[in-house]
């Protein structure tokens, strides 16, 4: 790849910015991987699951259901309830990725939780290509992922793996970028917004059941008050 193409340099920026992301995405992937070794599935199976899914949580889910007598219904409503959060997701890229040509499709399919709090408040250079930025960031978060689950699945034949407790990796990531977020803002309005909001969500929904509430809940709000933030200061 040429140095100086906008593909490359948009690498050279993006990279950087996902080595937290692969610290904890290679963690996690490859307890998954393990994980299912230790069921007497294939290293095929989390590899292909991983590629094609793509879904932390939901992932973890699907082997249950592997494990459980055939029931299609179920599955299509657990993967619709646990993955739902993406819908929110896509409505708040809109802006962003419009006018990213083929690359869109890629960045839809390889949108995630990670990648979503990425591309979303990335402060991108004036002389870095916005959709190439996009573009590596989302592969690259694929990519680590995925090559974590089959390293799991590989080697679980060699090694002991104890994954309890790697899940607080993930939490500590989202604190990392949360704080970077802050830092970057000359105001915190939008950031307060999220915290009462799910806070309260997590006030009346309960632990399992508040993320999907807060979310449409911080979309409403956002929504109805963005112009008024925008005037203020409050969006990057």
């Amino acid at each position: 790849m040429d140095s100086s193409s906008p593909a490359w340099k948009a690498l050279h920026e993006a990279f950087p910015c996902t080595i937290p992301i692969f610290a904890g995405f290679w963690f996690l992937a490859f307890a998954y991987g393990f994980y299912m070794y230790t069921l007497e599935f294939s290293f095929i199976y989390p590899t292909l699951m991983a590629m094609i899914i793509f879904g932390g949580s939901l992932e973890f889910v699907t082997v249950s259901m592997l494990l459980s007598p055939f029931a299609p219904w179920q599955a299509l409503v657990v993967a619709l309830t646990v993955q739902a959060r993406h819908l929110f997701y896509g409505l708040s890229m809109l802006e962003k990725y419009k006018g990213t040509g083929w690359k869109k499709p890629f960045l839809i399919f390889w949108m995630c939780d990670e990648t979503f709090a990425l591309n979303y408040s990335s402060t991108i250079p004036y002389d870095v290509d916005r959709g190439w930025y996009y573009f590596w960031v989302s592969f690259l978060n694929y990519s680590y992922w995925v090559s974590g689950a089959l390293l799991g699945g590989l080697l679980g034949t060699v090694i002991q793996f104890n994954a309890k407790g790697l899940s607080f990796v993930m939490t500590s990531m989202f604190l990392v970028i949360f704080m970077e977020q802050w830092l970057k803002e000359g105001k915190h309005y939008t950031a307060l917004i999220g915290l009462v909001i799910s806070l309260g969500a997590l006030c009346l929904f309960g632990r399992d059941s508040f993320i999907i509430p807060a979310m449409a809940g911080m979309m409403l709000v956002l929504t109805i008050f963005r112009k008024p933030l925008e005037k203020a200061g409050g969006f990057l």
